[in-house]
């Protein structure tokens, strides 16, 4: 039994070690978007390599994050966390000092392993660490730290670009891991599924599966940013990526521990809310991603000026998620699904008026608004929609799945939106292409939203019931994915997120 008290120092310690590792994560994947410019202008790279700067970090991330928990179960949690930081501080090390794109896009692709490994490590540590009593507020405060790092990540990402350089978004990552590696070791507690009294770890890891979905994710995502050169080459990436794909569902069907267990698809309420999310998710990705170019490309913000724009989204999740979700509580998810992303597609429509030479005030910050106003209605909703859809036993699995799904959505969309609206290879060089671009691709996202509106409104039904899991993550700031939950209950804590990588429940 876990038993470290949140007010002990040990516990303090131990927060902020989980805090500052799963923050190295979250800030690359916050800040990146605002450097890509003055990547691609020193590095003279094409879009599709700015692309490939994303996408090969989301695409390890989302393929091997439902893997990564499970290795703490078996070789210990702490071990496992400190190899992630250490991993992704390498790799940072290496995408700072790249000398072309290729060297970069690799070296993005290996930070997404470390972060597959760090960020459910660093949930799994609070949960196995911290005394029961405590555990829920643990998780809360390392969720609302978390959201601070998301906050201030644009605004840092736009002042280190503005000012060392953007090499430097990547290589702040390294003095965070001389400092997150020791103090781990020196207080955070060794555990792992056996001596927490979870029984004995996985049998097997389903490596096979991990890989057979990430070459699914990376096919497709190769045809989709190549499509424009209607090669040989982009056909038959196109249809292994489908086979993959097909290959993976099967492996997964036909395994006694998958890393993606088929028949939680069972519920009805559940593959709904997953449906819900690869809508809104794909959009939220695609707007990020174009909107940080957008507003340097054509309105020609500085690096900072575009990373501070982004706060007031971040800045509403951080107040009233939490409202939000009590709010959820008692009217139930319905409504919140269905409204929450007709406000975030009338705010995509409303940055149609983001042009050349765009007034902050008038132009840029009402959609924002509405933006967080309309994510606010609707993550905490779903995060509480997808734990109460399953078996308490599956709700941390059922939220693993969940944040995977969101991330693969935006991969996805970050891949096709270009080819979609006719962006060519040096379209971000060109304020009136990309503007034209832009203008094109804000309609494509809101009309996926609503299309998610709808759906939750024809599929979501079901009122959670008291006895149901309720997220802790009660305070959320990450604007391109859900929240990680540890799947506790009212009652006492269920599977966690390294159990849910295992696929047991």
């Amino acid at each position: 039994m876990p038993d470290v008290r949140l007010a002990s120092p040990q516990g303090r310690w131990i927060l902020f070690t989980t805090v500052l590792g799963s923050s190295m994560a979250l800030l690359d994947s916050t800040v990146v978007n605002v450097a890509l410019p003055r990547i691609g202008r020193d590095l003279d790279a094409s879009l599709a390599a700015l692309q490939w700067t994303v996408n090969a970090y989301m695409l390890t991330l989302a393929g091997l994050i439902l893997l990564g928990g499970s290795l703490g179960d078996r070789y210990g949690r702490r071990k496992v966390f400190m190899i992630g930081v250490v991993w992704f501080a390498a790799a940072s090390l290496l995408c700072g000092l790249a000398p072309n794109p290729a060297v970069l896009i690799g070296a993005r692709a290996l930070q997404g392993i470390g972060g597959a490994l760090l960020t459910p490590g660093s949930l799994a540590l609070i949960q196995a660490s911290f005394h029961p009593d405590d555990r829920s507020r643990a998780v809360g405060l390392w969720s609302g730290f978390g959201g601070v790092g998301a906050a201030v990540g644009p605004f840092l990402g736009g002042w280190l670009v503005d000012g060392p350089g953007w090499r430097w978004v990547f290589l702040l990552n390294v003095p965070l891991a001389l400092v997150c590696v020791p103090v781990a070791l020196r207080h955070v507690p060794e555990s792992d599924a056996a001596t927490s009294g979870e029984g004995a770890p996985p049998g097997r890891f389903d490596v096979l599966g991990a890989f057979l979905g990430a070459l699914a994710l990376a096919l497709l995502t190769y045809a989709l940013i190549e499509a424009r050169s209607a090669s040989v080459g982009v056909v038959v990436s196109a249809v292994a990526g489908v086979a993959s794909a097909v290959a993976f569902v099967y492996v997964e069907k036909h395994r006694a521990d998958p890393m993606l267990p088929l028949d939680i698809f069972s519920s009805r309420q559940f593959t709904a809310v997953n449906v819900v999310t690869l809508c809104v998710y794909a959009a939220f990705g695609g707007f990020f991603f174009l909107t940080a170019l957008q507003l340097q490309v054509v309105a020609g913000y500085s690096p900072l000026e575009a990373g501070t724009a982004l706060l007031p989204t971040t800045v509403l999740m951080l107040l009233f998620s939490s409202r939000s979700g009590a709010l959820a509580d008692r009217i139930g998810p319905r409504l919140p699904l269905t409204v929450g992303p007709l406000l975030c597609a009338a705010a995509m429509l409303m940055m149609l008026r983001v042009g050349p030479h765009a007034n902050y005030l008038t132009d840029v910050l009402p959609a924002l608004v509405v933006m967080g106003t309309g994510m606010v209605t609707l993550v905490a909703p779903l995060t509480a929609t997808v734990l109460a859809s399953v078996d308490t036993a599956r709700a941390g699995v059922a939220s693993g799945i969940n944040n995977a799904a969101a991330r693969a959505a935006g991969l996805i969309a970050v891949a096709a939106l270009p080819l979609l609206t006719g962006m060519g290879p040096d379209a971000y060089r060109s304020a009136s292409a990309f503007n034209r671009s832009f203008d094109r691709a804000m309609p494509i996202c809101a009309g996926v939203l609503v299309l998610g509106s709808i759906l939750a409104f024809a599929l979501v039904r079901r009122r959670p019931t008291p006895e149901c899991p309720h997220p802790e993550c009660r305070t959320h700031g990450n604007l391109t994915t859900p929240p990680l939950e540890t799947g506790r209950t009212a009652g006492g804590a269920a599977g966690g997120v390294a159990d849910s990588a295992a696929g047991r429940g």
